[in-house]
């Protein structure tokens, strides 16, 4: 009998910006608003980042997090991840801040130093709801995200350890699984790993279905009955490439953080829309979705209770 599927919804990220989508939530309320009807279609974990409330720039400022947070957690019991990643051009101590401040059952947790680049995107727009968007955008073709395995040791011990969190480990090519496998060798992390295999990012591995098998199949090499494997597939191939990941019985990340679609050519209104869709793609094929006590036993977190917001 296969195993429920937990979803991710990643509400709002730091890769699309407000003139991609009047959909994609700004304010703390209106990120509030929508992972909570995220939480209510079906989503178990809710991956979580801020923005300026007045530009909607990703922000790492701890009072727009402290905004946003306990709403969410009083009106549901999923999981609360909050990013490490933040948003291009943050310092490492900045993306730290808000979770060592508020030390939530899980943190995402990049894999390594890699490009991470979002400027062909602006070759779609003429015109920009405000001026820092192009530049943080055109900005990525010489920007690197930084990640280094003293980084990640790091957030591991401050976080990890200082804090009883437990992490998404984001895995944007096959080098990344092999840096989770050395940690791994070192101690360094502790089974069950949730493992976010992620396609289709320009700088990381593509997105198509031979190498979702081949990240598969070196995952279950590295780290045998000791992980929990989920996929995020950009853009277009969210539901695909998520819906194959679920047939191989693993688990899926959506959300207007990975896509701001819902079918060709058309805006998903909502995250809700997204999980929505994805659960029933699933029950068409008899599979059942995990409710956040089953997240919980399964990646062995502390339990809502022991966060600081």
């Amino acid at each position: 009998m296969p195993r429920p599927v937990i979803i991710t919804c990643a509400i709002t990220g730091s890769i699309h910006t407000p003139t991609m989508s009047s959909y994609l939530p700004i304010t703390p309320q209106q990120i509030a608003d929508q992972a909570i009807a995220a939480a209510e279609a079906g989503a178990s974990i809710l991956h979580l980042h801020a923005r300026d409330p007045e530009t909607g720039r990703p922000t790492a400022d701890i009072n727009t997090f402290r905004e946003l947070l306990p709403r969410i957690k009083q009106a549901t019991d999923a999981v609360i991840n909050i990013t490490t990643g933040g948003g291009h051009n943050m310092t490492v101590a900045e993306r730290m801040r808000p979770p060592l401040d508020l030390q939530p059952e899980m943190c995402s947790l990049n894999m390594g130093s890699m490009n991470f680049a979002l400027y062909p995107m602006v070759e779609k727009f003429e015109t920009w709801k405000h001026d820092w968007e192009q530049g943080y955008l055109e900005g990525t073709r010489d920007f690197i995200f930084k990640n280094t395995f003293l980084d990640i040791e790091t957030i591991l011990e401050q976080i990890g350890r200082g804090c009883s969190t437990h992490f998404e480990y984001e895995c944007y090519d096959v080098g990344h699984l092999y840096n989770l496998a050395h940690l791994l060798d070192r101690k360094l992390v502790e089974p069950p790993l949730f493992v976010q295999t992620i396609f289709g990012v320009l700088g990381g591995i593509g997105a198509d279905h031979e190498n979702l098998q081949f990240m598969r199949h070196t995952a279950d090499k590295l780290f045998g009955d000791a992980y929990e494997w989920s996929v995020l597939a950009a853009g277009r191939h969210q539901m695909s490439l998520g819906m194959t990941c679920a047939n191989m019985g693993g688990n899926v990340r959506v959300g207007l953080e990975d896509s701001l679609y819902i079918a060709k050519g058309e805006f998903a209104k909502s995250n809700a829309e997204q999980v929505t869709k994805l659960k029933h793609l699933l029950g068409e094929m008899s599979l059942e979705i995990a409710t956040p006590e089953q997240v919980r036993q399964r990646l062995a977190l502390k339990g809502a209770d022991n966060v600081k917001f």
